[in-house]
């Protein structure tokens, strides 16, 4: 299993996603994502999304706020993946030309009218009603067939 982390960002009622159109051999390519990545050997999920943030961004966040943990069954149609899914609201520093694909504040209003995976739009309501949730995604050919989740109390 391969494990990962997955943040979005929030200010002034705006969303910071990121356009995956950089990277050759993308399987996001084309779809607007959170900020994240692979977790290294020795690295906690927080230190791992402040980590890839800041490199996919410019951004240093603090107090990132872990609000879920997701799980994709062969999500490539090779590798599972689980996700640890972060917001954050405090940051510094200014944005880069990320390698990942275009970075843009959207406004909060119009995130679900980008082109998104289909569970994103089920997990970010979740985020948005502000439960913690133990999520899984079935994907087959990147069409999403199945999910299920697990609600916590906070």
């Amino acid at each position: 299993m391969k494990i990962g982390t997955l943040c979005y960002i929030k200010h002034n009622d705006k969303t910071l996603m990121l356009h995956r159109v950089k990277k050759e051999n993308d399987m996001h390519e084309g779809k607007w994502n959170g900020l994240g990545g692979k977790l290294e050997a020795g690295e906690t999920p927080e230190e791992c999304i402040i980590r890839e943030v800041k490199e996919e961004s410019g951004l240093t966040i603090y107090n990132p706020n872990l609000r879920g943990i997701l799980t994709f069954p062969k999500f490539d149609g090779i590798d599972d993946w689980m996700a640890f899914l972060f917001t954050a609201t405090q940051f510094e520093g200014e944005l880069i030309d990320s390698p990942e694909g275009n970075l843009e504040w959207i406004e909060d209003t119009e995130v679900f009218n980008l082109n998104l995976w289909p569970g994103d739009r089920i997990f970010l309501n979740w985020v948005e009603e502000n439960r913690f949730f133990s999520g899984k995604f079935i994907y087959k050919n990147k069409k999403l067939i199945d999910h299920s989740v697990i609600f916590h109390d906070i």
